[in-house]
């Protein structure tokens, strides 16, 4: 069964930064590309970034220049380095497994808050 779940969510001032984790389990995950998504209240699911096996990273332009995504294997970690936080950026940010969008696999979430 493949279980995801995320941390490091919480409330920061805009211009802040947050690093989210993603602790997989159930699967080959050094095997798989991994992607960060995100909801925002009353909208849908917002693909972010996709980490592909070979090292590859994609972005939306929204964040390009500000996220970072890396992944540990051996720790079968996934992470979200989220750089000058804007008000917009307010939303539950989920890992999920996989390239396909929308993803079939994903963790409950991590709430990110942008507040002054």
């Amino acid at each position: 069964e493949v279980q995801l779940v995320e941390s490091g969510g919480g409330l920061v001032r805009p211009g802040g930064s947050l690093r989210l984790s993603c602790v997989a389990s159930g699967f080959a995950f050094e095997q798989h590309p991994m992607m960060w998504v995100r909801q925002a209240p009353g909208k849908g699911l917002y693909w972010l970034s996709t980490l592909y096996v070979d090292g590859v990273t994609t972005y939306a332009d929204s964040v390009k220049g500000r996220f970072s995504i890396s992944r540990d294997n051996a720790k079968n970690t996934l992470y979200l380095q989220l750089n000058s936080l804007k008000i917009e950026d307010t939303a539950m940010y989920y890992c999920a497994k996989g390239s396909a969008f929308p993803p079939i696999d994903r963790g409950q979430g991590t709430q990110v808050t942008v507040s002054s």
